[in-house]
């Protein structure tokens, strides 16, 4: 068998990974395809932390332009990654892997606390933490939650998954026909060129932890494996060209 690249991964997942074709809400045939991919990379030994988002029930910025207080719209968002941490653990132990979900705010009756030493113990015990509610605050995205608790856990990667895109282009390639696609990219290119992957939060954060990003298209089957074991797929993300 192939030896994974990767010891411990953060897996960033968006709340419309979980909405399949009707982009709104939880679609259990598209959940359950992505927790038995989970499960295979799973069952190569590798610890594995997710974070999701919640944009298949509500995003923050939405609430703010309909007139919402941002803080207000954004604690929403938290709570709806909240539930869609909560589907993907059933749909976990449902497959035979076990998991543990931490929030960020605080809601003891449904998960733990988000406590950076039980997490990585959950993870050495082989178990997959689901890390939602964001970062606890306002005003910061779940892709900022990934920079952050892969520096936290000391994780090898951030497998950051995407729909309907394979990797990172010059501009959208839905809209775009001459968007050019990048196979390798530094972080610094990211945010000079404003390409949309990750906040620019996320991506100093990234930068100034050394922690490689490889964004990937999740709706073809078993490219969370192909990334995990290392097969060039996707574009990846360093600090700089020279690692």
């Amino acid at each position: 068998m192939t030896e994974p690249k990767y010891k411990r991964i953060i897996l960033k997942l968006s709340g419309e990974a979980l909405a399949g074709d009707s982009g709104f809400g939880i679609q259990p045939p598209t959940i359950d395809e992505i927790c038995r991919e989970i499960k295979d990379v799973h069952d190569l030994g590798i610890e594995i932390a997710i974070v999701v988002g919640g944009g298949n029930i509500w995003r923050g910025h939405v609430g703010s332009e309909m007139g919402m207080e941002r803080s207000q719209a954004d604690y929403m968002g938290m709570i709806a990654t909240v539930m869609n941490a909560l589907a993907l653990q059933d749909c976990l132990e449902n497959t035979g892997v076990p998991t543990r979900v931490q929030t960020s705010i605080e809601m003891r009756q449904v998960a733990e606390p988000y406590i950076r030493r039980k997490a990585i113990r959950h993870l050495e015990k082989g178990r997959v933490v689901i890390f939602a509610g964001g970062i606890g605050s306002p005003y910061f995205s779940t892709d900022t939650t990934a920079a952050l608790r892969a520096a936290e856990i000391n994780a090898d990667v951030i497998m950051m998954a995407k729909n309907n895109v394979d990797g990172i282009y010059s501009a959208d390639p839905n809209v775009d026909k001459t968007a050019v696609k990048y196979e390798k990219l530094t972080y610094l290119e990211i945010i000079n060129q404003s390409l949309q992957v990750m906040d620019t939060t996320a991506s100093s954060l990234s930068m100034d932890n050394d922690i490689p990003l490889v964004v990937f298209n999740l709706n073809q089957t078993g490219n969370i494996k192909r990334v995990a074991l290392g097969e060039t797929i996707g574009t990846t993300v360093r600090r700089t060209h020279n690692e």
